[in-house]
Parts: structure tokens; C-alpha cells; sequence
């Protein structure tokens, strides 16, 4: 029998304004749309948007 696939995938979330990244994992069958959370930017010192950007 062929295995299923995991409920859980890790992301990459990525900062709009800088280069920073958080890496989390989401629920594939809960959660269809991409993430998008506000989130602290160590590198602006500010709390900004991040948004998915790919599936690792």
C-alpha cells in the first residue's frame, strides 16, 4: 500500500521588509490559503508582515 502524505509541512516565512525568514509548519488539510502573520523583523526592529513564500 502507498503511504499517505504527512498532514504537516514546514514553510518559509519571509519578512516584506527585509531579508529575514521564519521557518514553522502548517496543516495542509486545515489550513488551504497561504500564511500570513505578523511577525518581529530583528533586522528593522519592527513588528512587519511576513508572508509565505515556498514549502521546503
Amino acid at each position: 500500500m502507498a503511504k499517505a502524505k504527512e498532514a504537516r509541512s514546514t514553510i518559509k516565512l519571509k519578512s516584506e521588509a527585509s531579508d529575514h525568514c521564519y521557518f514553522t509548519e502548517k496543516n495542509r488539510n486545515n489550513t488551504k490559503e497561504r500564511i500570513q502573520l505578523r511577525k518581529y523583523d530583528p533586522i528593522v526592529r519592527k513588528v512587519v508582515m511576513y508572508k509565505e513564500a515556498s514549502k521546503l
